[in-house]
């Protein structure tokens, strides 16, 4: 019995880590665990962009078409994100200013604050989407190799275009110069095939109601869609920093009295984000 209790107490010291690995809870995924995270993304777009208003008629009536009118290029813009998270609950911010400054010579007749400005008259274009998301994501579904989540968020948007033409010695403009707000509701989902690589996406999407249009804006008769698709893959190469790359689209529609707008952005995006 004297020697066989030295072989117990030395089984007993492995047993003992042993039964506590089986019961500890499993490390979350290096990319969720932070408490801060901010993010400085490149993305570059491909355009669509469609404004009308009382001031700018196309011989269609349909607005300008901005994109086919001025070849407008695809552009890098700078992204910023940044997360709160705490437990299930995360608290989202993002900030896109995109801007164009593009001169042509016009290939179709437009009329310009009631001016008919000619085929082959010079013109310029200001474009300009400000672009803040603010929002609340709760993960209700979450364990340490993936989560699923709603979100729920206000998209605010600044919708600048300056348009000016010369024609036989006179020159037009037309500014449109709109804030949109836009509510949106969606869900996000992510999965860690390996704790520090993980491939996600979300949708968002509100068709916002007249009366709530009219109640956000200062027009009479308002309509406005939002959509915005997002998948992408992070890489945490510490659980300080991090890397990202992905394909997003944002749409965006709206009337306000006789002011219309169809805006439209997709193209892929990389970054690299920092954790606290």
């Amino acid at each position: 019995m004297r020697r066989a209790l030295p072989a117990v107490a030395l089984l007993s010291l492995f047993a003992v880590p042993q039964a506590d690995a089986q019961f500890r809870p499993e490390a979350p995924a290096v990319g969720e665990d932070f408490h801060v995270e901010l993010a400085m993304n490149f993305w570059q777009p491909t355009p669509s962009i469609v404004i009308g208003s009382d001031s700018l008629r196309t011989v269609s009536a349909t607005g300008v078409d901005f994109v086919n009118e001025f070849d407008i290029p695809n552009t890098r813009f700078r992204e910023f994100r940044a997360v709160l998270h705490g437990g299930k609950s995360k608290l989202r911010i993002s900030h896109v200013d995109m801007k164009y400054n593009e001169a042509t010579t016009l290939q179709k007749a437009l009329i310009i604050s009631g001016r008919p400005i000619d085929v082959a008259a010079a013109a310029t274009a200001d474009l300009e989407w400000d672009l803040w998301r603010i929002g609340y994501e709760h993960d209700f579904v979450k364990n340490p190799r993936g989560l699923l989540g709603f979100v729920g968020e206000m998209n605010f948007s600044h919708v600048v275009a300056d348009l000016n033409a010369t024609s036989q010695g006179f020159t037009a403009r037309s500014l449109t110069d709109e804030k949109v707000p836009f509510p949106a509701l969606g869900v996000v989902a992510r999965v860690y095939p390996h704790k520090n690589i993980g491939v996600g996406g979300e949708w968002m999407g509100f068709k916002m109601p007249g009366f709530i249009a009219d109640r956000l804006t200062d027009s009479n008769n308002g309509d406005a869609h939002l959509r915005n698709w997002d998948v992408y893959v992070i890489g945490s190469i510490t659980k300080y920093f991090g890397v990202q790359g992905g394909y997003r689209v944002l749409k965006a529609d709206y009337t306000l009295d006789d002011k219309t707008g169809d805006l439209q952005m997709k193209g892929p995006y990389f970054g690299a984000m920092v954790r606290f």
